[in-house]
């Protein structure tokens, strides 16, 4: 039988907040395949998420097939919007959900997991934010462009600047995407559609450079429309679930997370070695529509 074995890899998701999303779900996947677990979260949610999980309140997201419970072996505070201590603005040093971390930007806590662990196997981008994500693109900002950027695709571009010396050949990346980068999604604003656009470009020039130089692997997920926390941001994200039930070729079928963990462990595992540069697709299907089936324009019996 095949199977997925990443037993003796160690593997960084960042951007886990909560037990929620892709980001949790790729990660229980990890855990299941035997994969040692490190966490980035962002760092003004530290507390909340350590606190959350020493109360229990994962702990039925992390069961396992076997019935135990997955454990990371650390979270490292983080935001991905800075490289460099010195680039962090006065007043975020001094907030108080910053002040108890002492190393937050990437290239921090690139330099503390060489120095605890040494090496990882396996890094997971799963950070996307836009201040001005309910904004039509026209009314967007270019504070607000240009931050959705930074946050959502210039960070996978220095994670793995930062991160890919500390991989060994055959290591690999993984980020997360969505349709929006290459269809007009109405509402979807801020400057994430531009961010997601830009964000699978560089997944395939990546794929290139970080191939020629450390023989790691880059690949992203376009994923499906999920009811997560993070993407409650967008303000209607029901509807988008509502529109993929309806129009996607596999009809009625609600998107789980553990689908996109699932694909997303393949990926990353060995059984994928000659992968990379790619776009995957983990929607149901819609990705592959051209019309809204459901659309009062045309017949209900298509």
């Amino acid at each position: 039988m095949l199977k997925i074995d990443l037993k003796g890899k160690r593997a960084l998701i960042v951007g886990i907040g909560d037990d929620q999303g892709y980001g949790w779900a790729i990660a229980t996947a990890l855990a299941e395949a035997g994969a040692e677990i490190l966490i980035g979260t962002w760092a003004p949610v530290v507390k909340i998420f350590t606190t959350s999980w020493k109360q229990g309140k994962f702990d039925a997201s992390r069961k396992l097939s076997d019935g135990t419970l997955w454990n990371y072996s650390k979270v490292y505070p983080i935001d991905a919007s800075f490289d460099r201590p010195e680039e962090v603005p006065e007043e975020v040093k001094s907030n108080k959900r910053y002040l108890e971390h002492g190393h937050y930007t990437i290239s921090e806590v690139a330099t503390l997991v060489a120095e605890e662990y040494g090496q990882v196997d396996i890094l997971v981008h799963s950070l996307a934010n836009a201040p001005e994500v309910k904004k039509p693109l026209l009314e967007t900002s270019r504070a607000g462009y240009l931050a959705a950027l930074s946050s959502s695709s210039y960070s996978l571009v220095s994670l793995l600047a930062h991160f890919g010396p500390l991989m060994p050949p055959g290591g690999s990346l993984l980020s997360l995407t969505y349709i929006a980068s290459e269809r007009a999604v109405p509402g979807y604003g801020g400057g994430m559609s531009s961010a997601k656009a830009a964000l699978e470009s560089d997944t395939r020039t990546l794929a290139w450079e970080a191939g020629r130089k450390w023989g790691v692997r880059v690949n992203t997920i376009s994923a499906g429309p999920l009811g997560s926390r993070a993407a409650r941001a967008i303000g209607f994200i029901g509807s988008m679930i509502e529109y993929s039930k309806s129009n996607a070729p596999l009809k009625d079928k609600e998107m789980l997370a553990e689908e996109v963990g699932h694909s997303a462990s393949f990926l990353l595992s060995p059984l994928a070695s000659a992968i990379t540069g790619v776009t995957l697709y983990v929607d149901n299907g819609l990705h592959a529509m051209g019309l809204a089936v459901d659309s009062p324009s045309i017949e209900r019996g298509v």
